[in-house]
């Protein structure tokens, strides 16, 4: 009886000690941003300021999930003019679709360390897979909230015409690269 009694508490508490930990997305340090040819001359950027979601993480399963969303009306370019009109039907078409998610609960470890993301991307109604890269990612304490944070680099290319973004192709490219630094806040 005490064996069995031993054994159910242990299984009980591991249960506790190793669930997925939940974290939100810290909007002040999360800003997508994509670079893309512009004419063959230069290398044009541009971010999102507005992007929030959850991420739950098992470190000791190697498994998680993601569910981010980024507003497509904080596009910012750095120009007004250039705003409106990379948000317009030609390209983000933000009246329309004035969100972009990302979805995805496969993450792929290598030893503890995450590495990439497999998920699903919707931008303009469309939605495909994509392949997430993640460097630097680590979860420690955070120095100022007194909170455990996990972060990391976020990178993938995608074909701007898979979701329906062509104009002006070939001269503006067919290839984004897409960076995001992400910082998520343990949830408590």
């Amino acid at each position: 009886m005490k064996k069995l009694f031993t054994a159910a508490l242990i299984t009980g508490l591991s249960g506790v000690v190793f669930a997925a930990d939940t974290y939100t997305l810290d909007p002040t340090h999360v800003w997508p941003t994509f670079e893309i040819n512009h004419f063959g001359l230069s290398t044009q950027r541009g971010r999102f300021d507005k992007t929030t979601g959850t991420l739950t993480l098992d470190r000791t399963k190697k498994t998680g999930s993601v569910a981010a969303t980024i507003e497509t009306g904080s596009l910012n370019l750095g120009f007004e003019k250039w705003n409106e009109h990379v948000k317009g039907e030609d390209f983000f078409d933000a009246a329309k679709y004035p969100t972009i998610t990302f979805k995805s609960d496969t993450f792929n470890f290598d030893s503890d360390k995450l590495v990439t993301v497999d998920g699903q991307l919707t931008m303009r109604g469309v939605t495909k897979p994509v392949k997430l890269q993640v460097a630097n990612f680590k979860c420690m304490p955070h120095p100022m909230l007194k909170r455990e944070v996990c972060a990391g680099d976020i990178s993938t290319t995608i074909k701007r015409s898979e979701w329906g973004i062509s104009k002006y192709s070939p001269n503006i490219g067919e290839e984004v690269l897409i960076k995001i630094p992400v910082e998520a806040i343990k949830n408590n």
